[in-house]
């Protein structure tokens, strides 16, 4: 008894330390919310891989401002942003840098790439080759670069949010199950609804529309956030929940369902570890020191998505990997 009195005045008192911590981001929110229109979830996933020091693969067909998010969210911190343009002939030292000669001297001095920034879009990913995919894998696991032998670290924070076109393949490389494992969410950004079309076309129609997002907090902030973000509360029972979600994608036999012949490989420990840190920060962007399971839930399915790999028979029947973890979401009972 002695031990739950303690737990819960430390949650409540996290709790207290979250809802002063957290303004900042909701300042972000205000500031991204000016430019962007009825992209409210791709913000909020954005703040998520932010504060759970995640990576994001968002998707969608081109001009759904994907690229704006991302450039408002680092004038919002006040950090560094570098977008980088994906092309079949991309070389690695265009992404991380290379050793430059210099005959005064008679020495190679180290050329930074653009990739030593805080925020990184990776625009259209799947249209760089594999050589360029695996420079850019061990930029967002280690969160550090090498150049000619000598290896430097990463700016911190460090966040990749990676772009791809779902419609056209032409010219493209497919992402391997290695790489999109290391992203923490991938999120499916959609068309907007008649009314945000609308408002779209009376803010954004005009030959020079232009709007100023302020600073609002900085990466100091962002990393004091983090450190919160770890000593929230989870439960054991939500922890044996986020192990059932992950454990029902491998075997979906033990849970009742009758999926093992359209999954091919299921989610891996890392989507327990990331399902777990992202529910963290969304408990943290709600003001709570605690993870609930509607927390895990709304975000299970970013985490998973892209984790879950489908068999041919599921194609044949029109099963994507979504629609089998929203049956699991729907199936696997919550505390």
């Amino acid at each position: 008894m002695l031990k739950q009195t303690t737990t819960r005045e430390r949650v409540t008192q996290l709790t207290h330390e979250i809802k002063s911590h957290s303004e900042p981001f909701r300042r972000i929110v205000d500031q991204v919310s000016q430019v962007l229109v009825g992209q409210e979830k791709l913000v909020h996933r954005m703040l998520v891989g932010l504060l759970a020091n995640g990576h994001l693969l968002i998707e969608g067909v081109p001009g759904l401002a994907k690229t704006t998010a991302v450039a408002s969210l680092a004038k919002a911190i006040n950090t560094g942003f570098q977008r980088l343009q994906f092309t079949p002939d991309l070389l690695p030292a265009d992404l991380v840098g290379t050793q430059v000669y210099r005959p005064q001297d008679q020495t190679f001095v180290v050329q930074k790439g653009p990739i030593f920034s805080n925020l990184i879009l990776a625009d259209e990913i799947n249209r760089a080759p594999a050589k360029v995919q695996s420079a850019l894998l061990e930029a967002m696991q280690e969160r550090q670069v090498t150049i000619g032998g000598e290896t430097f670290p990463l700016d911190n924070p460090f966040l990749v949010m990676a772009t791809q076109n779902p419609v056209e393949q032409e010219g493209t490389y497919r992402l391997p199950e290695a790489q999109t494992d290391r992203f923490m969410l991938k999120v499916i950004v959609d068309y907007p609804n008649r009314d945000e079309e609308l408002q779209i076309l009376e803010r954004m129609s005009k030959t020079a529309a232009k709007f100023d997002v302020q600073p609002v907090t900085s990466p100091a902030e962002i990393l004091a956030a983090r450190e919160l973000v770890d000593q929230i509360y989870v439960d054991s029972k939500v922890k044996n929940y986020v192990v059932d979600l992950v454990m029902a994608t491998r075997n979906p036999e033990s849970y009742g369902m009758n999926l093992s012949e359209f999954i091919q490989f299921g989610g891996s420990p890392r989507a327990t570890i990331n399902l777990t840190l992202a529910a963290k920060a969304n408990a943290f962007l709600a003001g709570r020191g605690y993870v609930t399971p509607a927390d895990v839930k709304e975000i299970a399915l970013d985490v998973l998505r892209h984790r879950v790999m489908v068999t041919y028979e599921a194609e044949a029947e029109e099963r994507t990997s979504e629609s089998i973890v929203m049956e699991i979401l729907n199936h696997v009972q919550a505390p």
